[in-house]
């Protein structure tokens, strides 16, 4: 067992403004590691997140959301286990995959992505971040619930407290504070609309929420708002992060940006290579419900773990030079890397794999086909040199281009 004085700290500045040279030093001298600010067991390798996400023993809990999730969303879905959680996840997950999400939803991403390409293409500048990724997945969210997207901003707002309350490892109040706000003012917007849906049913994603039913269960409006508030925060955050690093990486490598380009069928693999390389998310905890031998230690039972993703989809025993971005690699197969057989670690594994991983990857699929059509030599903006941030979320704050307009 190590202590967290060996390495360098999760909660310094300088695993925030660089966290790959720290993960490397724990993966190989301290794979376990307790981490006293947390009041967690920190693990690395590939073999031991893996080993507690799949959690075939049923040695891990997600008993942690009680405290790290519900007091901003209310009780969610990724707290539930056994029966309770499989009927749940039953009631919400046909709406993400198959012909509803091809029939229903694909047109909303299309045409939110095109609205927002709309508002630069013939400029020849964008910061792909303000402009395009932070607004994109939010809109199509609000666009498939059925919600106004004049309230974007307020979306984004809630969305952005929410995740900074998720990794406010530092315990600080007002962070605190904003994210409990967060949760009596979601609760005010949404709770009259689920009530009015459910009296006025249409063909939006929310009416489906209230009118799901799996072995006589039914969601109720606290459930439906509980799901909305945690599909907003999830599914905004990380495809805004994934569509941003995925850019950030192809422009650092031409070569591969150009072949992209030339055969779109790249872009499920891109993907994937940047939730390898770049994930959106870099920790996920869980709670052990028994005593635990991993890499480096044991981990009593009841103890709080924290699965450092982006050091374990870098694990040298996992992959060759795990360290380049290569879309080309052979030890990630793109086939399986949006279910929960995936062998990256970005969406989790086992039963809380995450249940929107098919629309991200029509998001980014089509998302990012559009960009590059809108922009056919695309560049990074001259002395522009994109730059990460976060440590429980992470991904570029901004990604100046440029580009010559397409003419119509």
């Amino acid at each position: 067992m190590s202590t967290a004085q060996q390495v360098p700290d999760i909660l310094s500045p300088e695993f925030a403004a660089d966290p790959y040279p720290a993960y490397r030093v724990m993966r190989e001298t301290a794979p376990l590691i307790w981490h006293e600010a947390t009041k967690s067991y920190i693990v690395s390798r590939y073999e031991d997140v893996e080993r507690v996400f799949k959690d075939k023993a049923g040695e891990f809990t997600t008993d942690n959301y009680a405290w790290q999730l519900e007091p901003v969303h209310g009780k969610t879905i990724l707290q539930l286990s056994g029966r309770e959680h499989a009927v749940r996840r039953a009631l919400v997950a046909p709406a993400f995959r198959g012909s509803d999400l091809e029939r229903k939803f694909l047109p909303v991403i299309e045409r939110n992505s095109r609205e927002l390409i709309d508002g630069f293409r013939h400029t020849g500048s964008a910061d792909l971040v303000a402009d395009y990724a932070t607004r994109f997945p939010v809109n199509v969210i609000a666009d498939m619930l059925g919600l106004d997207k004049a309230d974007h901003p307020r979306f984004h707002r809630w969305y952005t407290a929410v995740i900074a309350f998720l990794g406010n490892l530092s315990g600080d109040a007002e962070v605190t504070a904003a994210g409990e706000r967060t949760r009596m003012e979601f609760a005010e917007y949404m709770l009259p609309i689920i009530r009015e849906r459910r009296e006025n049913p249409g063909d939006d994603l929310l009416s489906v929420l209230c009118a799901a039913e799996v072995d006589g269960v039914r969601m109720s409006d606290e459930d439906v708002k509980a799901f909305c508030s945690l599909l907003l925060a999830a599914g905004g955050e990380t495809t805004d992060k994934a569509i941003a690093g995925i850019f950030a990486n192809l422009l650092r490598h031409p070569d591969q940006l150009a072949a992209v380009r030339a055969d779109r069928s790249l872009i499920p693999r891109a993907f994937a290579e940047t939730l390898r390389f770049t994930p959106p998310v870099h920790m996920i905890m869980r709670q052990s419900a028994t005593e635990v031998e991993l890499s480096g230690g044991t981990v009593p039972a009841g103890a709080t773990v924290t699965c450092l993703i982006g050091a374990a989809n870098r694990d040298e025993r996992r992959y060759a030079d795990p360290d380049r971005f290569d879309v080309f690699r052979d030890d990630l197969t793109t086939t399986t890397a949006f279910s929960a057989a995936a062998d990256h670690l970005a969406f989790a594994l086992g039963r809380h794999f995450c249940v929107g991983a098919l629309l991200a990857k029509a998001e980014v699929e089509i998302g990012v086909g559009q960009l590059l059509d809108a922009m056919p030599d695309l560049r990074l903006a001259d002395g522009f040199e994109p730059a990460e941030q976060g440590v429980f979320t992470r991904g570029p704050q901004s990604l100046s281009v440029r580009f010559t307009p397409v003419q119509d």
